[in-house]
């Protein structure tokens, strides 16, 4: 208790004890004797240890903060009008965590006593800041004591997109325990913005792939896919030239005493898709034909500019697979963003894999033509002799 006053402050973290390394014990040879003292002891090494946390210590960002307050008249004298607050200071704000606590009379041996929570959400150096006013003997009094902690990251979370249409994309989450100690990755979720629709790619036969290991030990890195598809009504977006929100990650994961925390990612942002004007995009076509059988493939083209556009298809033929029809044709007037359905005849001359190409869109207003080969890859059989 400060002298200055007759109230005690006690502040404790709450929190579970960590894990002691184990201690090996070495044998101790009697050299008066052919008796070896430790020959019990040899070999031996004593279970793990339990340490009760002797200071504020370290906290892990998205674990909650718990706290033990109490304020104790240690004298032989009343305080009278007992107001006690608990903040929190971070690096850009400071935080109430209790309701001022307060007490008309506080006697002798009495005290007033709360248990503070709060999630942390920032990292860096966090303080505790407690105060306590009172009266006594008429005379105003007032005290404050500060706690300091460290707010450090336990996970690190990058992310990979690979954009496969305009309206699909993967979403590839790679996350590494970057503490000392082992955790249990609990959950790993996708919360998809308004635009997205999601679906997870983490499961085999119906089982979580890490279901059989969930500790991640330090320094380890997993790795999760996500596909996400946009809602009919906003695939014009995916034109967009800015970053589109597409959603977060909400990660929950435990300490190996039991201690949950919960990350949540801010929103993460996909990428513009880099197109040229006309996009085409092959929609249905067979996976394996047989030479000199003609097969059909069904494409989309898309008008991904600004303005509307009147475009014509014609064919340069490959030496292994040719364009079957009328070359030179023209299409509707496409608005911008907007697509049509065109459908194509093909004869695959010689077997193989081969590339489709030599499709030629022409943009008739400007007389500029784009080029689209190895569009699709497909399989080609010889002829059954």
């Amino acid at each position: 208790m400060d002298k200055e006053h007759i109230l005690a402050l006690r502040v404790m973290r709450l929190t579970k004890p960590s894990m002691l390394m184990p201690i090996s014990l070495s044998h101790v040879e009697d050299t008066n004797s052919s008796n070896k003292i430790g020959d019990l002891g040899s070999g031996l090494c004593t279970e793990q240890l339990l340490s009760l946390p002797q200071s504020f210590g370290n906290i892990f960002l998205g674990e909650t903060f718990v706290s033990y307050i109490s304020v104790h008249n240690d004298s032989t004298q009343e305080a009278t009008d007992v107001v006690v607050k608990a903040d929190l200071q971070t690096g850009s704000q400071r935080i109430s965590l209790t309701q001022p606590a307060s007490r008309d009379v506080l006697s002798p041996e009495n005290s007033i006593d709360d248990v503070m929570r709060h999630e942390v959400k920032e990292l860096g150096t966090h303080i505790l800041v407690c105060s306590v006013s009172y009266k006594n003997a008429g005379v105003q009094n007032f005290f404050r004591k500060f706690f300091k902690f460290q707010v450090l990251k336990p996970l690190d979370v990058k992310t990979k997109f690979y954009n496969t249409e305009p309206h699909e994309v993967f979403l590839e989450a790679q996350i590494q325990n970057i503490t000392n100690s082992a955790m249990c990755i609990e959950k790993v979720s996708f919360e998809p913005s308004s635009l997205y629709t999601t679906m997870p790619l983490n499961t085999i036969d119906d089982q979580s792939t890490y279901e059989s290991q969930p500790y991640l030990k330090p320094k380890d890195t997993r790795q999760y896919l996500y596909q996400l598809i946009m809602k009919p009504g906003s695939i014009s977006k995916a034109f967009d030239k800015a970053p589109s929100a597409i959603g977060k990650l909400d990660i929950v994961w435990k300490t190996a005493l039991g201690e949950r925390g919960r990350l949540q990612t801010s929103q993460l942002q996909r990428p513009p898709i880099s197109h040229s004007d006309i996009r085409i995009d092959v929609k249905s076509v067979p996976s394996e034909v047989v030479a000199m059988d003609s097969f059909k493939m069904s494409c989309q083209v898309t008008n991904c500019s600004e303005r509307p556009k009147n475009l014509s298809v014609s064919f340069e033929n490959q030496t292994n697979i040719l364009w079957k029809g009328i070359s030179g044709f023209n299409l509707k007037k496409l608005e911008p963003k907007c697509s049509t359905s065109v459908d194509f005849d093909l004869l695959p001359i010689t077997p193989g894999l081969l590339g489709v190409s030599g499709l030629r869109i022409t943009d008739i207003e400007i007389d500029r033509t784009y080029e689209f080969d190895y569009i699709h890859h497909i399989l080609v059989h010889a002829v059954a002799k």
